[in-house]
């Protein structure tokens, strides 16, 4: 039987992580706070150093090592923020550090981790594909395979993140995070159960790459047949059996979230918390304002990452916009006669939305003769007013067409 790691070794972890990682600080959330009727708190690990918890667990495993096995170097495989964990916390205790990224893997986390002073192999197309290399590596070279997740020295170490939850938030009675191999949730159930038995711990996957609900009916973990998110940090295609195990016994609830939920979540955090997160650090708010979860206030959600992109960044706000009714992507076919399209413009500018982008065409073979096609993108105040720019625009005579229609 699996033995569960211990308040006494997140406590250990703790006092070995003094002057290697930040307390990072717990803010408030006035748009959560209002949604969900109490105080509502962002833990901030996305200012972690390195970017992300990730350090943490990277630390007390690496530190732990003995000489001979820093001498042998480290591996590990990862998206993005262990893999600049275990760099940054081998740098520290001056070990080599390879790792194993996949191809895909957002290029500011590649050049990030090899800022640390990594390594860095570009292998498969996911995560898991990067860990059997990561594996092989080790059984080849004797490096000392470092696991993004399941391992006890890496769930005590994220584990400290509740215990300053608990020491910021003392009443709190739900802490919501994100879950990729159960890691991080492992750790923070471990100092909840522990300390206040009472609060509940939720864990949110993106409904696209959700191992833990088919493992936890199944009973054992299962691996996802095949699984894509915006949210790389927690796109993992299996739970590890040691964390498994932990969110079996001790975590309350498992949801998922969709793209947009996550986009959503992002923007609002961009726009009124003035925070860059990752989507995978995103997906614990998107849960609250998706309304995927009930819960009791103070409530903690937990930033995990800011290690985003810029041009996903670009991509997610966009989409966000989208998602929120204030971004519109249409195309309106009229007759084309001189200065038609300035009195569509015209129209649109009465309504006070603001074009983006224009591309007027005439080449369309599904066009009637005379008639040409305008495709827009509109910034709009909300889902309100882009119903009224489209009722003003039919009503005009305008045929306006959104994207998937005919």
């Amino acid at each position: 039987m699996t033995e569960l790691v211990g308040l006494a070794d997140v406590q250990a972890a703790r006092e070995l992580l003094a002057g290697v990682t930040r307390t990072t600080p717990l803010e408030p959330s006035r748009p959560l706070s209002a949604a969900l009727g109490g105080p509502t708190w962002l833990k901030c690990e996305n200012v972690q150093r390195a970017g992300s918890y990730k350090v943490r667990g990277a630390y007390v495993r690496i530190s732990r090592l003995s000489p001979e096995e820093r001498e042998r170097g480290v591996v590990a495989a990862s998206a993005g923020n262990h893999a600049q964990g275990v760099a940054l916390a081998a740098g520290l205790v001056g070990a080599h550090a390879t790792v194993f990224m996949p191809v895909n893997a957002p290029l500011p986390k590649v050049a990030a981790t090899k800022g640390y002073g990594a390594q860095v192999e570009l292998v498969g197309n996911t995560v898991d594909e990067s860990l059997v290399a990561a594996q092989t590596f080790a059984e080849r070279t004797g490096a000392v395979f470092i696991h993004p997740f399941d391992h006890r020295d890496v769930i005590a170490g994220q584990g400290t993140v509740a215990l300053e939850i608990l020491e910021q938030c003392p009443d709190v009675k739900t802490i919501v995070t994100g879950v990729g191999g159960g890691g991080l949730i492992s750790g923070l159930a471990v100092v909840a159960k522990a300390l206040r038995p009472d609060v509940r711990v939720i864990g949110v996957q993106a409904a696209s790459a959700a191992a833990f609900p088919p493992s936890l009916k199944a009973g054992e973990p299962v691996r996802l047949p095949f699984f894509s998110t915006i949210a790389d940090g927690i796109a993992v295609g299996r739970p590890g059996e040691l964390t498994f195990t932990h969110v079996r016994k001790l975590v309350d609830e498992i949801v998922t979230v969709t793209e947009e939920d996550i986009s959503r979540a992002l923007l609002m955090l961009l726009e009124r918390g003035k925070q860059v997160v990752e989507p995978a650090g995103a997906v614990g708010v998107a849960a609250l304002l998706a309304g995927a979860v009930e819960v009791q206030a103070p409530v903690v959600a937990v930033l995990s990452g800011g290690n985003i992109d810029p041009l996903l960044m670009l991509r997610v706000i966009e989409h966000g916009l989208a998602a929120a009714g204030r971004y519109l992507r249409v195309t309106v076919r009229c007759t084309d006669r001189p200065g038609q399209l300035a009195s569509l413009l015209s129209e649109i500018a009465e309504h006070r939305a603001n074009v983006v982008d224009v591309v007027h065409q005439r080449a369309n073979p599904h066009l009637r003769l005379g008639e040409v096609e305008v495709a827009l993108s509109v910034e709009t105040r909300g889902v309100e007013h882009s119903d009224t720019l489209i009722s003003a625009l039919r009503a005009s005579g305008y045929q306006v067409v959104f994207a998937g229609e005919g």
